[in-house]
Formats: structure tokens, C-alpha cells, sequence
């Protein structure tokens, strides 16, 4: 099993920035791809970005890209989301995600992913 855990989220303005930690804990060989996820009031979680084991990989959600940046420290077990730019449409609770598939077509699909974080909310300010 791997135990996952976010934090750094919290409330900014518009054009803020905001960066997200995911700790993992356990077997964390296990976490071969991470991702990102994160689900809006009233509506369903949906992709984010995500990245490879060894991080040279990665992928974004057209609503985020050139705006938020995934990277990872395996030698520090530990996933970021550094977000630039805020807006009020990111505002959602975003979750870390594991799996230990490698980096492939299903990265986008939260199904593929079977180690989950608690969620930590993040906030925008118009």
C-alpha cells in the first residue's frame, strides 16, 4: 500500500500562485505514474496533469497548461504542482494520485490510479 498526502493548498487572488505537495508513504515503488486530479463544487474530478517515474514524461489538461507545472523528487518521495496564474475556475479540491502502471494512454483515466490522497482545497479569489 502507499499512503499519500497533500498539502499547500489555500485561498489567493486572481493571478496568484500556489504550490502542492503530495507526500508518499509505504511501498512507494508502487508509485510508478502520479497525478493530479481535482474536483470542482458540483461537478466531476477530472484530470489535471501527471507524470513518469523517472519524471522526464509529462501531460496536462489544456485548462492548465503553460500555467501549472508537475514535477517529482523520488528521492524525497514527494510530488509538486507549482500553479502560477490562478484563476476562479481553479478553485476545486485537488488530489494526488498513484499507480503502478508505467506512463502510458491510460494516465488520464482516474480508474488506472489505485492509491488516492484526502484532497487539499485550493481556493481563487476573483
Amino acid at each position: 500500500q502507499v499512503q499519500l498526502v497533500e498539502s499547500g493548498g489555500g485561498l489567493v487572488q486572481a493571478g496568484g500562485s500556489l504550490r502542492l505537495s503530495c507526500v508518499a508513504t509505504g511501498r512507494t515503488f508502487s508509485s510508478n505514474t502520479m497525478g493530479w486530479f481535482r474536483q470542482a463544487p458540483g461537478k466531476e474530478r477530472e484530470f489535471v496533469a501527471v507524470i513518469s517515474w523517472s519524471g522526464g514524461s509529462t501531460d496536462y489538461a489544456d485548462s492548465v497548461k503553460g500555467r501549472f507545472t508537475i514535477s517529482r523528487d523520488n528521492a524525497r518521495n514527494t510530488l509538486y504542482l507549482q500553479m502560477n496564474s490562478l484563476q476562479p475556475e481553479d478553485t476545486a479540491v485537488y488530489y494526488c494520485a498513484a499507480r503502478r502502471a508505467i506512463y502510458s494512454s491510460t494516465r488520464y483515466n482516474q480508474d488506472s490510479y489505485e492509491f488516492w490522497g484526502q484532497g487539499t482545497q485550493v481556493t481563487v479569489s476573483s
